[in-house]
């Protein structure tokens, strides 16, 4: 059974940094396209950081580009992503999404519950 847990999320002010851990169990990195998304209040979710699982390239939301890594430890099967000048905007609950039926991140598959990061300005 694939399993998802998100931890990490915390209350920050702007421009502080936070680093969320996805435990995953029940699958193999490298046959997932594996993902973080988020969902702010009252706004649709958005896709935020992918690990395509064709080869392993990570892409990031333009949102996000330049502040947020995505990163794995395959040894521990955690997903991590590493937040970095944290906006009030970036204010959502995060999410940690597995799938196998493509090789992009579209959400199709497993999802944790989430953790909720919070930015004050």
């Amino acid at each position: 059974e694939v399993q998802l847990v998100e931890s990490g999320g915390d209350l920050v002010q702007a421009g502080g940094s936070l680093r969320l851990s996805c435990a995953a169990s029940g699958f193999v990195f490298d046959d997932y396209a594996i993902g973080w998304f988020r969902e702010a209040p009252g706004k649709d979710r958005e896709w935020v950081a992918c690990i395509e699982s064709a080869d392993g390239s990570i892409y990031y939301a333009d949102s996000v580009k330049g502040r947020f890594t995505m990163s794995t430890d395959n040894a521990n099967n955690t997903v991590y992503l590493r937040m970095n000048s944290l906006k009030p905007e970036d204010t959502a609950v995060y999410y940690c999404t597995a799938e196998r039926i493509s090789t992009w991140c579209y959400g199709l598959g497993y999802w944790g519950k989430g953790t909720m990061v919070t930015v004050s300005s």
